[in-house]
């Protein structure tokens, strides 16, 4: 049987002429995945997913001229996507040793109190008038928010809003002078498929 004639009754749902198609092309497609991605178990896994693909759109095999070539592109399409996906991993694990041995370092380095103590006052004098002084009534005055409230005239929920971006804020200063490449890491986007 000719290979027009085996698509043809494959197209047609011959379950005998697709087993016959894939003891054709399996073990030709096996070695050319795997001189692209060196391994068994996913060159197995991607001639053996490429054929699924094949059955599933099994009605549109009549319109295509070349197979051999077709199933190649398929084969060859998907073992890059295996190695892009490898190689993001690659870089990600890369990025998360640095990041350990970042944070080991930094964790060796101790920080004395005082240059804590600068980050955080020079994070204060960064804020927001409003926010900055109900931050420093509630710090060095340590007034409640209601006191805070009255003395301001504004309510109690405004306070809280006012502490809260203040103290969100002041953190995220010192991290960024503390830990730049923990900022880094975090900030890249993580890719699993």
């Amino acid at each position: 049987m000719n290979e027009r004639e085996l698509l043809t009754k494959v197209a047609g749902g011959d379950e005998r002429a697709f087993k016959e198609l894939f003891n054709g092309y399996y073990n030709t497609l096996g070695e050319y995945v795997f001189n692209l991605t060196e391994s068994l178990l996913v060159t197995q896994e991607i001639v053996q997913d490429t054929f699924i693909k094949v059955w599933l759109k099994r009605e549109e095999l009549t319109a295509i001229n070349n197979f051999s070539y077709y199933i190649f592109i398929l084969c060859r399409n998907r073992a890059y996507n295996e190695l892009r996906k490898k190689a993001t991993e690659r870089n990600l694990l890369k990025k998360l040793d640095v990041h350990l041995q970042q944070q080991e370092t930094d964790h060796n380095q101790d920080v004395s109190p005082e240059i804590y103590r600068e980050m955080i006052n020079a994070a204060v004098d960064k804020l927001p008038p409003q926010a900055q002084k109900v931050y420093l009534m509630s710090r060095d005055e340590r007034l409640k928010y209601e006191e805070i409230a009255r003395k301001l005239n504004i309510s109690a929920e405004t306070v809280k809003k006012h502490i809260q971006y203040a103290n969100k804020f002041i953190t995220d200063e010192v991290k960024t002078h503390m830990n730049i490449a923990v900022i880094t890491v975090l900030l890249t986007p993580l890719i699993f498929s």
